[in-house]
């Protein structure tokens, strides 16, 4: 049976309520298909004996792993490549300059999903800035999903997976077949350190970043939470660090203290007090 309109806006306020997302009205189907299987796993008899479930353990195990079966997890390697183009050619070249005395660079991945992203910025790292192997190099990958922590932690991603936007050269580089999949080697997983965080909650004690990836998130998020995470953001970023944004995201009319600065096609965001020094 089609989920009732009631029952349909109560997950929605769930979904709320733990990481601050609005489900969009149109995803019915995606949240009756996906309840379906979650259903099934827990060998109950219908959708609506799950939302019964659901209704008197909203705080529970099962809440959990029903919003994080409804959280958008898409991500691939080098995605949209711009950001990675402009890091190699612009970003990265600027702050191995100005943190030579410190020799300490920090990338956060906030969002990571299942890490394909900042597994993409650790190649980038080994290929053409092997000296920074040698700095106290801190590479955090955080996501609300503990399924997809756990994926990106083993670093193990199908064939589909890695036809996703990464170059020939660098799956023979990087990855071990295992299978029909391929794994990252040791030596870059080690590079990243993968932790669970709701960017809409409470943040856990983390470094002054040198760049943060935050890419296709805000897009999920009403505008007071948008807010409320870039103000965050900005007190994690160091004065001269750098801020990537989804393509289809923007800092204007949500925080005046960012300002975006242009490497060719991508678009990066520095703290405003910095402008006149950047690029």
């Amino acid at each position: 049976m089609p989920l009732a309109a009631h029952e349909f806006d109560f997950v929605r306020e769930v979904v709320r309520e733990h990481v601050g997302i609005q489900l969009d009205s149109w995803k019915t189907n995606l949240v009756e298909t996906r309840l379906a299987a979650i259903a099934r796993d827990e060998r109950l008899a219908s959708v609506d004996d799950l939302m019964r479930n659901l209704r008197t353990r909203a705080r529970g195990p099962l809440a959990t792993r029903v919003v994080e079966a409804l959280l958008t997890t898409e991500t691939s390697f080098f995605r949209d490549m711009h950001p990675f183009e402009a890091m190699r050619q612009f970003i990265l070249p600027e702050l191995v300059m100005q943190r030579q005395a410190q020799r300490r660079l920090t990338i956060w991945s906030a969002g990571c999903a299942s890490g394909q992203e900042i597994y993409s910025v650790a190649m980038l790292i080994r290929e053409h800035f092997p000296s920074l192997l040698d700095w106290s190099l801190q590479m955090v990958g955080t996501d609300i999903s503990s399924v997809m922590l756990a994926k990106a932690m083993k670093g193990r991603y199908t064939e589909l997976e890695i036809n996703r936007g990464l170059p020939a050269a660098a799956l023979i580089k990087n990855f071990e077949q295992h299978g029909l999949e391929w794994q990252i080697k040791l030596e870059l997983r080690a590079m990243v350190e993968f932790s669970q965080m709701n960017l809409a909650g409470s943040w856990r004690a983390l470094p002054k970043m040198d760049i943060i990836f935050l890419r296709n998130v805000l897009v999920y998020f009403d505008v007071e939470k948008k807010r409320e995470i870039l103000a965050k953001v900005r007190r994690q970023l160091n004065p001269d660090g750098f801020l990537f944004l989804g393509g289809a995201e923007s800092t204007i009319n949500l925080d005046d203290d960012f300002q975006p600065t242009y490497f060719g096609p991508a678009v990066v965001y520095r703290l405003r007090a910095r402008v006149g020094e950047a690029a």
